[in-house]
């Protein structure tokens, strides 16, 4: 993709400082960027930089102060970091329109239904009575399973797995590992002590617009749906048990996990290692620092941490009061020897 100065600066209601026909053809940080890469300027720490890119053109805010002559055309917008981010969308689109046919090696149920313009990698597997949207990218060796349905412009990167009867919306980000569908854990003591499995007849519903890192499971319902609502973001290694519900756009960091049926509200925010236990229904606006063990509902706009969750401010003033417990001993000791000398 090439587009010049004058071109970005457009988009952006910005405008040029210097030349405004150089031609850019790549994106690149600020400290590393070679001549023909367009970079940008947002925080403070990086502007030395600035003054020895070699960057043919660099984004910076409009009321941004130049201090020392730079070679770099600059590019004034109202904020470079969200500027840079839609070009970064843009470049990867552009990349992205390379491909395109099913690749020979490709095992597609003859039942199965996919638009014109899907692309199908190589050694990828598609059950029967699957429905494939337009403008969705398979890449190799990912397996669809029977009667999945996936919308427009959705990708699955390599060796996705989406089982039987799922359902992912239109736009959705599917990074490597993830595994889609599979047997929630579920197991009914028995008198004797063995486990008597569930079997888990439900499915998974991913609404649209959500990204889903590497290797997370998602687990299919007993009965009923696992429901991942709209803009959800999981990062990678995250476990998503039989049931659960989770809240339009909320995020959650690596290696969290909830337990089976626990309902999460919209716009959350959940740090890494973060372990929520099963049937619990968590409010919407909720924020949760890491490592931190939820027990028990949650409601609005509460903040915690801790094992068991506590609110945040309260966990720091206890931490702080743990932290001189050594103190406390030594005290109370010399208290006591007093008292009994």
């Amino acid at each position: 993709m090439k587009t010049t100065a004058f071109q970005i600066a457009k988009k952006f209601d910005g405008s040029v400082e210097g030349n405004g026909e150089v031609v850019v053809n790549a994106l690149a940080k600020i400290e590393n960027a070679p001549p023909g890469a367009l970079s940008f300027l947002a925080n403070p720490k990086y502007i030395p930089f600035l003054y020895s890119t070699q960057a043919t053109a660099v984004l910076v805010a409009k009321d941004f102060k130049v201090t020392e002559p730079t070679q770099a055309t600059l590019i004034r917008v109202e904020n470079p970091y969200s500027a840079f981010t839609l070009l970064l969308q843009e470049f990867a689109k552009e990349k992205k329109k390379n491909l395109q046919g099913i690749h020979p090696s490709a095992l597609i149920d003859p039942s199965a239904t996919l638009a014109a313009d899907v692309y199908v990698g190589p050694h990828v597997t598609i059950g029967a009575k699957t429905k494939i949207a337009t403008g969705v990218r398979i890449h190799g060796q990912c397996y669809i399973g029977s009667e999945v349905q996936i919308g427009e412009n959705t990708e699955l990167h390599p060796r996705v797995s989406v089982l039987d009867e799922s359902e992912l919306g239109a736009r959705c980000i599917i990074q490597s590992g993830v595994v889609i569908g599979c047997e929630g854990f579920g197991f009914a003591p028995q008198q004797e002590g063995k486990q008597e499995k569930i079997p888990q007849l439900g499915k998974v519903l991913i609404e649209d617009d959500v990204e889903i890192g590497a290797n997370t499971t998602i687990d299919r319902a007993t009965l009923g749906a696992t429901v991942i609502r709209q803009g959800v973001k999981l990062d990678n290694l995250v476990q998503i048990a039989h049931n659960v519900e989770i809240g339009p756009h909320t995020v959650i960091a690596a290696q969290s996990g909830v337990a089976g049926s626990s309902k999460i509200g919209a716009r959350c925010i959940i740090g890494g290692q973060v372990g929520i236990i099963g049937h619990l229904k968590l409010g919407d606006d909720i924020q949760i620092q890491g490592q931190t063990g939820v027990i028990s509902n949650i409601p609005d706009g509460q903040v915690i941490q801790g094992t068991p969750a506590i609110d945040f401010k309260s966990f720091y003033k206890s931490y702080a009061l743990f932290k001189q417990l050594p103190q406390f001993e030594s005290r109370l000791n010399k208290l006591e020897k007093k008292e009994h000398s």
